[in-house]
């Protein structure tokens, strides 16, 4: 006889199926499995036996084989823990197997049998309901299993807990719904004193969901005003807190179960290595760009990333998914979300100051701003001059418009968008940043004499096609702002005023 169990792996944002078979036969003992799985999973042997002798039970003195199929799919992690018991209390006659056919489990076991949180629980939980199966994991996550609409849960807090469960001595209570996270509170657009214009220009690339490259002195306020964006971004739809907690949940980084409605914001370090920006590693796990998915990445400092990382930005920022190959792997996570850079002018920061700036001006700064590719540098929509503060703006009184009254007009801008391309969202479409090739043209086609200085600035500029699609993208969401149905000159004179010679030009 074998015994069946229905798990998960996972291969990128993908959930598949994995049966657990477990075979009982005659010969010296032994405990074996097969099927690819990796060091975790191999190991999940002595967490099984420990675990099933803390409930008093112990291994029949036989030949175990733990299959797990399909065998030439790599399984990693520790949810296969809790499958693989289950599926030996079933061979074991303790469990009844048409009820265990009837649910997916997930879940990593304790020595003394208690059922730890893992990775995934979230979009397993998703697959689960569409397969019209029940789940079971562990009791610390049954409120995020919940938020897929599967009737049928069982979070429980250990292993014994859930054979009293099957044993009829024991009900396990449906796990509750938890509350979804409060708006949080970001610091307020009015503490910045001055930069009119850095504050313009980030309210036109959140309106527009544009990528945006702020340059500037140090003390000018550029991670100020980076902070200041997730607070006047619209919160996100149903459908999209889905898909970015299913990243999360992937990443392990949905604590209590909790969903919220504010988008990312992730501001890693610039020692941060490839892998980690865009996804990979031993267990090819999503990166900082696909955690930002649907929100905000901010690199500070941009120039000092290595050369790679910057580069491997280029695929997700065109295509919206992060894809990673290796040679035993190949996955694909989201990665659409919004790049907002800060930069120095120079290494030291004050070109064109000449109280401060160095000897090696201007070639000093030459060299800094040449670290970031002209290809890379050509996919940011936005690109902000940011001046020092003089001490006359700092002792002006606060000003009277904060994050509160932008955000309203950078919502009415969303709205007109969301309208626009409603038909085009299966298309990953959302925005105005996103808009390309035929539909671009179709609503971002300027009128005559915009068109006329939009083809005399590309040609003395020398701007890239791609370059000259972005002016337009930004001039559409200018548009969009001023509440007008078609592109003018002033829309396009606005954009290209936004729009920089390339690092070393």
């Amino acid at each position: 006889m074998v015994a069946r169990i229905t798990t998960a792996a996972f291969q990128g944002i993908d959930v598949l199926d994995v049966d657990v078979q477990v075979q009982m036969t005659g010969g010296l003992p032994a405990f074996s499995v097969v099927g690819l799985p990796d060091k975790a999973v191999a190991e999940s042997r002595e967490r099984v036996r420990a675990a099933l002798h803390a409930m008093g039970l112990a291994l029949p003195p036989k030949r175990i084989t733990v299959n797990l199929a399909p065998a030439d799919l790599a399984k990693e992690g520790s949810h296969f823990d809790l499958p693989i018991a289950l599926a030996l209390l079933t061979a074991m006659d303790v469990l009844p197997a048409d009820e265990m056919a009837r649910y997916l489990a997930l879940g990593e076991l304790a020595l003394d049998g208690a059922l730890a949180p893992v990775a995934g629980v979230l979009p397993a939980a998703v697959h689960a309901n569409a397969k019209d199966l029940g789940l079971i994991c562990p009791a610390a996550q049954g409120g995020e299993a919940t938020w897929a609409g599967g009737a049928d849960i069982l979070a429980a807090p250990n292993l014994l807990a859930l054979v009293n469960h099957f044993k009829g001595s024991q009900v396990l209570a449906p796990p509750a719904r938890p509350e979804a996270a409060g708006d949080a509170r970001y610091p307020d657009l009015a503490d910045i004193k001055g930069q009119e214009t850095a504050k313009r220009g980030l309210e036109i690339a959140a309106a527009g969901g544009h990528n945006l490259l702020m340059v500037g002195p140090p003390g000018a306020g550029k991670s100020m005003l980076a902070q200041r964006l997730p607070g006047l971004l619209p919160p996100l739809a149903p459908e999209e807190i889905l898909e970015v907690s299913m990243v999360q949940s992937l990443a392990g980084e949905l604590t209590g179960g909790t969903l919220s409605r504010q988008r990312p914001f992730r501001d890693p370090h610039h020692s941060a290595s490839l892998p980690a920006l865009v996804g990979g590693g031993m267990r090819a796990r999503p990166g900082e760009v696909s955690l930002a998915h649907l929100g905000v990445l901010f690199l500070d400092e941009l120039p000092e990333f290595q050369r790679a990382t910057l580069e491997s930005l280029r695929q997700p920022l065109e295509t919206g998914r992060a894809a990673v190959a290796r040679a035993n792997a190949h996955v694909t996570y989201p990665a659409r979300f919004q790049l907002i850079a800060a930069m120095n002018p120079c290494r030291c920061g004050y070109l064109g100051d000449p109280a401060q700036a160095c000897s090696k001006a201007p070639r000093c700064a030459e060299d800094y701003q040449g670290r970031i590719s002209g290809p890379l540098f050509d996919r940011i929509d936005i690109h902000l001059d940011v001046p020092a503060v003089s001490p006359l703006d700092l002792d002006l009184p606060p000003p009277g418009e904060g994050t509160a009254q932008v955000a309203a007009r950078v919502a009415a801008a969303r709205a007109i968008q969301a309208d626009r391309y409603r038909d085009y969202r299966d298309q990953g479409v959302r925005t105005n940043a996103q808009a390309d090739g035929e539909l671009l043209d179709t609503v971002a086609r300027p009128d005559d004499a915009g068109r006329k200085l939009l083809v005399e600035a590309a040609t003395r500029l020398g701007l890239t096609a791609r370059g000259y699609h972005r002016v337009l993208r930004v001039a559409r969401t200018l548009a969009d702002m001023d509440g007008s149905g078609g592109v003018a000159r002033l829309h396009v004179a606005e954009a290209l005023s936004f729009r920089r010679l390339a690092p070393g030009r």
